[in-house]
């Protein structure tokens, strides 16, 4: 093993298909904002450092469309709601001076975006094709939970070749749907060109510093969740009470207040983000101190939707890391330096317990079933003689089925009947295809090369 003393960040970014699908809080209007706060932001603060960042081709199928109609309604929802709202409630607030002048200074946020997009002309992927991408499975379906080796196979092939048609060629990083492993998936990631993923042991490895070869080929690179958990761990750094307050709201959900239930101060904010980015790299180099790789991976999500100071943070753990003695790198480029080491992989997610249980409990078997019996009737129907459109449109409301978003989101009741309504429609719709008719609402732009050979294929 090197010396090195590397730190990999890697920011997994990941939206389930909503564009068409619904309107605020949890519709596309949670694209647009995820949009104009997270990933246009973000691009500022990645590009040309060394971090590895991973777009889900079902967040990809949806941003493609940001340069037609999308970005048409992505532009009215800044202009038209965005902006509107914010004056709306800062009128509302009017006898609060301090709570009313935040308001109108978070509005910029939104102008600023605009400029942003305009500037790209709407191709959000082109600027992002610049970074050192990963891929993944195709709708984010936790992939040990599927049924069959055909139906891992259609999220397999469908997620490289999305990416290689966007981008070209792939240099091997595949993030896995959740963390979720069991041994054995190596195999099938190693079919499809993976060179390393990421994996959740804790608390089955000593050394979590450490890359792990396994007997196919790929790469496991183990998540370092002692150092994860001081951003997303309960009294993780968002919750400090000078940062933005996620959930204290006003009518329209405008968030002028701290977690400390008092007027938020945006530059005490920053200026706190830039002390904890201090004291993260700290910890870093000390986690270093011996040498290893240590992964830290987020949902990238956190960065400016979750945690509003987050990108300022970003910024100063990139700035300030190499002056710590710690050396910033990507995955899997690093990987080509540094020796992994021959260790056991335990079955493992990075979900509650490190299980399966989020995607898998009684609270959500419907869902699970649900998307089995949907997957093993589709490969039947495949091999009874369907066909063209219909065959085409029942994988892609399998593919929509598969997503583990829906029971995430039921498991931590986070989007109220939204998660279990999707579910229902497509499987009404996957239903419809089955009996022969690809007619019905569209799945706009999943998938839209899709190979359907997996589901064929002897």
């Amino acid at each position: 093993m090197s010396e090195r003393r590397a730190l990999a960040l890697v920011l997994h970014s990941h939206m389930p298909y909503v564009e068409g699908f619904g309107t605020w809080p949890f519709g596309e209007e949670w694209l647009w904002e995820a949009v104009a706060t997270v990933y246009l932001p973000l691009l500022d603060v990645v590009r040309d450092q060394p971090v590895t960042v991973g777009l889900t081709p079902v967040l990809c199928d949806q941003l493609e469309t940001l340069t037609g109609e999308g970005g048409e309604r992505f532009l009215k929802f800044l202009r038209e709601i965005r902006t509107a709202v914010h004056e709306m409630d800062a009128e509302a607030l009017s006898g609060e001076p301090q709570l009313a002048a935040e308001l109108r200074r978070a509005a910029g946020d939104y102008t600023r975006a605009e400029a942003a997009f305009t500037s790209l002309r709407g191709d959000l992927l082109g600027a992002f094709g610049e970074l050192q991408l990963w891929t993944g499975a195709a709708t984010h379906a936790l992939l040990p939970l599927l049924a069959t080796d055909a139906g891992r196979a259609l999220q397999l092939d469908a997620g490289v070749k999305s990416h290689e048609r966007r981008f070209g060629a792939w240099d091997g990083g595949f993030w896995l749907p959740e963390c979720g492993y069991v041994p054995g998936l190596e195999r099938d990631l190693a079919e499809y060109g993976t060179r390393c993923f990421c994996v959740d042991q804790t608390g089955t490895l000593d050394d979590p510093l450490r890359p792990i070869a396994t007997g196919a080929g790929p790469v496991a690179v183990p998540i370092d969740w002692q150092t994860v958990e001081l951003i997303w761990g309960r009294s993780g750094y968002p919750s400090h009470g000078s940062y933005r307050d996620y959930h204290g709201r006003t009518e329209h959900d405008l968030r002028p207040w701290n977690n400390a239930g008092r007027p938020y101060d945006h530059e005490a904010a920053l200026a706190l983000a830039r002390e904890h980015a201090q004291e993260f790299v700290a910890h870093v180099a000390e986690r270093l101190a011996r040498g290893g790789l240590l992964c830290c991976a987020l949902d990238t999500e956190l960065i400016g939707h979750w945690w509003y100071e987050g990108p300022e943070f970003l910024r100063a753990v990139l700035a300030w890391a190499p002056a710590a003695g710690v050396e910033l790198v990507t995955l899997p480029a690093a990987l080509d330096a540094i020796e992994p080491v021959e260790r056991a992989l335990a079955p493992s997610s990075w979900g509650k317990g490190k299980s399966f249980r989020t995607w898998d409990s009684p609270d959500v078997a419907e869902l699970a079933f649900g998307a089995r019996r949907a997957e093993l009737r589709t490969l039947a129907a495949a091999s009874s003689g369907l066909a063209g459109a219909a065959l085409e449109r029942a994988a892609r409301e399998l593919l929509a089925l598969q997503s583990s978003d829906w029971a995430f989101m039921a498991t931590h009741e986070m989007a109220g009947d939204y998660p279990r309504d999707r579910v229902a429609g497509h499987l009404a719709a996957l239903d419809a295809a089955l009996a022969g008719s690809p007619d019905g609402p569209a799945l706009r732009n999943l998938a839209p090369q899709l190979d359907l050979s997996p589901l064929v294929a002897p």
